[in-house]
């Protein structure tokens, strides 16, 4: 079964269990999903509400959009579920001719790569969903008001989760400028990061 699939208390559990799946990275995307899905509600409890008329046409559009996010985040976790695994049977092919040392660490650093681009995708994709926060929290239903405010910290949080993700893979990966590059876009998001849930979270006025 999908880990997508699991009920919540199955999958916290296979979480905590001895089992390597899922991991940081795949709470890191349900993190980000759970953001995009409070967003979401925000939207569909704006869309036919009284007095709402003149934002429903973005609140529909913000609905959609949070519904294709939360849909590609259930997905990556299925993605970086599968990383682990393909890093595994790396780790498990034959080293005793020089040639078999050789496939191994090529299968190893590309493994490596892929164990830190499905985080990356996860960080990228969840920093985007900062701007429909907003909108949801700037002309949503203000009895929703918190809903978008946890938005936003889950944004964050998966964020900073995803990247972390990103940073321990990155370690074992011997291309510098393959490593120089993903650092770079991490940095530029993650000098923003704080400040960006802050400017937002000061919008709540309770």
């Amino acid at each position: 079964m999908k880990k997508k699939d699991l009920t919540i208390a199955e999958f916290v559990i296979q979480t905590g269990s001895s089992a390597p799946t899922p991991g940081g990275g795949s709470i890191a995307s349900l993190t980000a999903a759970t953001g995009a899905a409070l967003i979401e509600m925000v939207a569909n409890l704006t869309i036919g509400k009284e007095g709402f008329a003149a934002v429903e046409p973005e609140m529909k559009e913000i609905q959609l959009l949070a519904k294709s996010y939360e849909i590609r985040f259930l997905d990556l976790i299925e993605e970086d579920c599968a990383c682990f695994g393909a890093f595994m049977e790396a780790l498990q092919l034959p080293k005793t001719t020089e040639e078999e040392k050789q496939i191994r660490t090529k299968s190893l650093q590309q493994a490596y790569k892929q164990a830190a681009e499905v985080p990356l995708k996860i960080g990228l994709l969840a920093n985007e969903m900062f701007d429909l926060a907003e909108l949801v929290i700037k002309k949503g239903n203000p009895n929703l008001i918190t809903d978008g405010a946890i938005a936003v910290m889950n944004i964050r949080c998966a964020v900073k989760a995803a990247f972390l993700n990103v940073k321990i893979n990155l370690v074992g990966i011997k291309d510098e400028s393959y490593v120089k590059k993903l650092r770079e876009k991490i940095e530029v998001i993650e000098s923003k990061l704080d400040n960006r849930e802050q400017e937002l979270l000061n919008l709540i006025k309770l």
